[in-house]
């Protein structure tokens, strides 16, 4: 395989990797491409009220399943006299409230700030459930429920299909008697006596199903109560059906607060409790949500990533990661455009300098110190001494502009001059030197074209770097580095003419 096959292939591979890593950051981790981008967080504070009997107090409430679409960024509680605490040994998890004595009306507040996952995955079962025994029913409601499945079966195929011609039928009792006894005999047609009968008929069916309870999320709602939807286990997934409209799936916006029977509130020592809800909503920068949301599910490109690392580090990278971007600048610049410069990365180092500088100051600094450091610079050279000591003294040359420069600015008021310090002396003094021998050898046209050439490409490379975009893309996707790497490799291997050399051709244009 030839080297230039070579090259293909692997840039290739580069980019391509690139740019599904990239892609897989943005689609299944929530990254946002984007700077400034907000999710919406969403506050539900439940309410618990109850009549206090003068007696020891104990009071239950169920709390959220941990669901990996949703990110509980914050939960805490507020009950003046009461003891708290958390039970996580039951089916589900519960908050407690404890108290030794209380009297008369008594209120308590849960309160949880979530990051709700706008695409859900289903919720798998470990274990297939176990269908609920409801032998207890009477006669009658059982031979109904009986009589429903066997002809509900008959125009279904599957759990599925079952549940929501059962909801079709409950919605239009007239068109089966079984209903009909069904509902009569529950003597009410609310929402809460369907999903009752909907347990029953889809149990006696061998389907298993169970209650699951949770709150539409929209912002400005105060005393929610939960809603009721069925869910079907339909292997290995477990299927919400909406027992109202036969809608299978999670709605959007949807928090499931419990899945079972179990009860969402028991209080010992009190009487004519509830719990309402009130909800609201927030806005939080989606990068933030993103880390957490991957550090939460321990996803290996946010778990081995820069985001591990302590916060000072990440801010050294910010810059670091930038550096890729302006060396893509001289490469386009230097092979395809083909401008000079003094150095290869020369106009990287003070590109990264002018960041610090700003861009203005920076280029009236680099221009004052060099333009002393190479008057300095030519006198040295009449001294008749050696390389080393010749560039060791115009390093300690170019540190005391640094500091004349500092203490003028400093007691003129000019603090944007301090940022001289930001700039590498050891790349300046090298500056010096070889624009001086370039002098000496070339002339000062050449040092024109290559130092012109420098800071038109280090301004260049300074426009990209600090472009929004490009950080947020550079800090939160470093996998384009790879893609950088790729197209580096592709413009290697270009051979042809450069812009600047067409020139040489104006001739040839003109006599045709």
């Amino acid at each position: 395989m030839s080297a230039r096959v070579q090259v293909y292939l692997l840039a290739f591979i580069c980019i391509s990797l690139g740019l599904g890593l990239t892609a897989y950051k943005k689609i299944e981790l929530g990254f946002p491409l984007l700077p400034g981008e907000q999710r919406s967080v969403w506050t539900v504070e439940a309410k618990v009220v109850f009549n206090a009997e003068d007696k020891p107090v104990k009071v239950s409430l169920a709390l959220p399943d941990s669901d990996p679409n949703d990110i509980v960024i914050s939960q805490d509680f507020a009950s003046p006299g009461y003891g708290f605490g958390w039970d996580s040994e039951g089916v589900q998890r519960r908050a407690e409230w404890a108290r030794r004595n209380a009297t008369g009306p008594q209120t308590l507040f849960y309160r949880l700030q979530l990051f709700h996952a706008p695409v859900r995955t289903p919720l798998e079962a470990s274990t297939p459930p176990e269908v609920i025994d409801f032998s207890h029913l009477d006669e009658s409601t059982r031979i109904a429920a009986d009589s429903l499945v066997t002809h509900i079966t008959e125009r279904s195929a599957d759990a599925k299909s079952f549940a929501n011609e059962l909801v079709r039928l409950l919605n239009n009792p007239q068109s089966n008697m079984d209903m009909s006894l069904l509902l009569n005999t529950e003597n009410n047609s609310s929402m809460g006596q369907k999903v009752a009968i909907m347990m029953v008929v889809l149990n006696r069916a061998k389907i298993p199903a169970r209650i699951a309870r949770g709150l539409h999320l929209e912002d400005g709602r105060k005393r929610q109560t939960l809603t009721e939807l069925i869910e079907l286990y339909a292997d290995p997934h477990w299927i919400l059906l909406d027992p109202e409209t036969g809608d299978t799936g999670t709605p959007d916006n949807f928090l499931l607060w419990q899945r079972g029977g179990v009860s969402l509130l028991d209080v010992e020592g009190g009487s004519n409790s509830r719990v309402t809800f009130s909800i609201i909503e927030n806005s939080r920068p989606a990068k933030a949500l993103a880390v957490a949301l991957g550090e939460d599910t321990k996803a290996a490109l946010v778990d081995f990533s820069i985001y591990s690392l302590p916060t000072e580090i990440q801010n050294t990278f910010k810059h670091i990661l930038l550096i890729p971007i302006g060396a893509l600048v001289v490469v386009l610049l230097r092979i395809l455009v083909g401008i000079k410069t003094s150095g290869t990365f020369m106009p990287i180092l003070i590109a990264l300098a002018l960041i610090q500088t700003t861009l203005f100051v920076g280029l009236a600094i680099f221009l004052t110190i060099v333009s002393v450091g190479l008057w300095i610079r030519s006198y040295l050279s009449h001294l008749n001494l050696l390389l080393v000591a010749r560039i060791s003294s115009v390093v300690i040359v170019v540190i005391i502009i640094m500091a004349i420069m500092s203490v003028l600015s400093n007691k003129l008021g000019l603090s944007q001059a301090l940022t001289v310090t930001f700039f590498p002396m050891i790349i300046l003094a090298w500056t010096i030197e070889r624009m001086s021998i370039l002098w000496e050898e070339d002339g000062p046209k050449e040092v024109l074209i290559q130092g012109g050439g420098s800071l038109l490409v280090a301004v260049m490379a300074y426009l990209a770097m600090t472009n929004t975009l490009v950080e947020h893309l550079t800090f939160n996707f470093p996998e384009l580095l790879l893609v950088l790497l790729g197209i580096i490799m592709l413009i290697g291997q270009y051979t042809g003419y450069r812009l600047t050399e067409l020139r040489r051709f104006q001739a040839m244009v003109k006599e045709h």
